[in-house]
């Protein structure tokens, strides 16, 4: 787990981040100070020293310490959660509930069922009337707690 390179995003590029994260309903970036941090596996997005994004092969995400932006949520048993956070899909079966407003290919954050803990955010594979369904993948993990990501953003600030 290392940060490759570091570099500070020019006000331009910061309007075009600003546009792209837009879905989630977030406006007003900060002016300056989004530093962008290079892994292995793809970016952290740093506003004001907190890694409020992450970029992946596929898509730009809240990070689960910041997931509070407008995400539709998946709910699922506490069977699932070792394998929810050991970046496992999710499967239907375990699924309790999910808005009925998830289209296939958008945003979740998985929650547990006893906490309402963000376990993981992921890619709906399906609508979220077909979550429910008997068996089947529903969810693809894309960021879940514990991976490289979720230990960097944890820390207090990651600008230094």
């Amino acid at each position: 787990m290392s940060v490759k390179r570091r570099y500070w995003l020019r006000k331009d590029q910061i309007r075009q981040l600003a546009a792209e994260l837009e879905k989630f309903g977030l406006q007003g970036l900060p002016k300056k100070r989004v530093e962008v941090l290079e892994l292995e596996s793809g970016e952290i997005i740093s506003v004001d020293g907190r890694g409020l994004f992450v970029r992946l092969r596929e898509g730009i995400f809240p990070t689960l310490p910041w997931v509070n932006a407008k995400l539709k949520q998946v709910v699922v048993d506490m069977g699932a959660v070792p394998y929810v956070v050991n970046g496992a899909d999710v499967m239907a079966p375990g699924v309790v509930s999910a808005d009925p407003q998830i289209r296939s290919g958008e945003p979740v954050v998985v929650v547990d069922e006893r906490h309402g803990k963000a376990l993981a955010v992921g890619i709906a594979l399906v609508s979220g009337a077909e979550m429910k369904a008997p068996k089947g993948k529903v969810v693809k993990n894309v960021h879940h707690v514990g991976d490289e990501v979720w230990r960097l953003v944890r820390l207090p600030s990651i600008s230094g």
